[in-house]
């Protein structure tokens, strides 16, 4: 058994949240581990339909309790929440690296930037305004205003436990919906942390739920219920797909943030240091666990061999080990399942002529630790071109003109980020434009921000989060025409 030595022990929870701390109404439990230790880390409930139907009808009862606060009040409140996260960060960065094995110097990154998400929507409310519009007829006015679509939901990954929650819980909150939270059952306790520092700033009961449990049996209910009318979830390009077509019935609203495929783009007049520095973080930030992760390599001719040789040389560099030790700069991938994928992409580029230039197999720390591992010589017929690979493992392919590296980079269904370097101001204009991508980098990886929209093309998703467009998924906009003004 894991045992977390935390400040606040209040923050680590074994319930879920509907209106109160609860168990399931079946009594049945499943145990969640810690992936660098395979040690139980907590006993958690697996909630029922039953369960789920009840956190909706929580979340109508609350609505216009919420809304009855007016703008003001919810941004004081979600202001609250912001800073009791990051009073709290250290215990909260400690669960999550925990749950899902990141470093604790990201997890410590990550609860910080989650708060910020909130403070920006608090404030986006109170900046959300409607218009008055000329009228079609001089006896009449036309207004146009916004208001909170009503009940949503969340259903979100577990490889940012708490970034991910707040950038869509935060939006509907300011908005002036209310919500019910599912998040992965492979790392819930973050999710869990979050709602009672939300409990402890004053969010009504019901507002805001964490439901803890099957996702096909949650997910079922929310996607069914007439009275959710708006859905945001991150995941899989699969699911995203299915959520869609059952949201079809209810006509519901779905925001969808799915799979990527990312591509690095290194041309030839690019600052060296600063693309291998770059690729490093975008490569091997959470294990390479993330949907933004740079999936393949492309390196011009001219300065491929440079590139590799000075890349190969600070990813022998990093150390692998447990999240909770200072020390580590990657920890353990999620579980078994992703350490297989990541062995099936590697053996099919191996197998295609690919050559492994460092790293390539499971670490001897055993468990589902992977070596961060380089591939050279690696061509579109692989797996790992086409595939998301969610792990350590950096696939580098050469090319030779900038019209071949824009179409290596666009040779994917999905189009989320894209990242590329370049010293050349109008080779900057004309790749940043031909990239099909929601998401362009150039000459930096540091883009996140909760002023900024994200998003993706292709089947990366539908809608955005983030900056002030993050707030219109969360809202509807109404039309008033005024007659009888004679």
């Amino acid at each position: 058994m894991t045992t977390l030595a935390l400040k606040d022990q209040g923050l680590l929870r074994e319930r879920a949240f509907v209106g109160d701390w609860c168990g399931a109404s079946s009594g049945e439990t499943y145990e969640l581990r810690n992936p660098a230790t395979g040690e139980t880390l907590a006993t958690l409930p697996m909630l029922e339909s039953a369960d789920a139907a009840r956190a909706i009808e929580e979340a109508e009862r609350a609505l216009p309790v919420w809304q009855g606060l007016g703008t003001d009040q919810r941004t004081t409140v979600l202001q609250r929440w912001a800073a009791l996260i990051r009073e709290s960060q250290d215990d909260v960065a400690r669960i999550m690296t925990a749950e899902m094995g990141k470093p604790l110097k990201e997890s410590t990154g990550e609860t910080v930037y989650s708060s910020t998400f909130i403070d920006w929507f608090a404030g986006e409310a109170a900046r959300s305004s409607g218009e008055i519009v000329p009228a079609h007829l001089g006896a009449q006015r036309a207004v146009v205003t916004r208001q909170p679509v009503g009940v949503g939901a969340a259903i979100t990954p577990w490889n940012f436990p708490a970034l991910l929650v707040t950038r869509k819980v935060g939006a509907a909150l300011a908005a002036g919906c209310t919500i019910v939270l599912k998040p992965s059952s492979l790392s819930p306790l973050t999710a869990l942390a979050l709602v009672e520092l939300a409990n402890r700033a004053g969010i009504p009961a019901g507002a805001f739920s964490v439901v803890v449990g099957r996702s096909s049996v949650i997910g079922k209910v929310i996607m069914e219920s007439p009275a959710v009318r708006t859905v945001s979830f991150t995941g899989s390009t699969a699911v995203g797909k299915l959520l869609m077509a059952q949201g079809a019935a209810t006509v519901k609203r779905v925001g969808l943030e799915l799979g990527g495929n990312a591509p690095f783009v290194c041309f030839d007049d690019a600052d060296l240091d600063r693309a291998v520095e770059g690729a490093l973080v975008a490569k091997y930030r959470n294990a390479g666990q993330t949907c933004v992760t740079a999936n393949r390599f492309l390196v011009q001719d001219k300065i491929h061999d440079r590139f590799v040789e000075r890349f190969v040389e600070k990813v022998k560099a990093l150390k692998v080990g447990n999240g909770l030790e200072d020390s580590t700069d990657i920890g353990p991938l999620i579980n078994e399942a992703a350490v297989e994928k990541v062995v099936e992409h590697v053996t099919d580029a191996t197998s295609r002529g690919a050559t492994v230039l460092t790293g390539g197999r499971r670490h001897a720390l055993g468990g589902t630790f992977f070596e961060p591992t380089v591939l050279g010589d690696v061509t579109p017929e692989m797996l790992i071109f086409e595939e998301e690979t969610f792990g350590p493992v950096a696939p580098i392919i050469r090319f030779s003109s900038e019209e071949d590296g824009i179409h290596l980079a666009n040779d994917t269904s999905y189009g989320l980020a894209a990242y590329f370097y370049s010293r050349d101001a109008a080779r900057c204009w004309r790749v940043a434009e031909a990239l099909e991508a929601g998401i362009v980098c150039e000459n930096t990886v540091a883009f996140s921000s909760a002023r900024a929209p994200f998003g993706g093309f292709k089947e990366s998703g539908v809608g955005r989060e983030g900056g002030h467009q993050g707030l219109d998924e969360w809202q509807e906009i109404k039309y008033r025409c005024i007659g009888g003004l004679e």
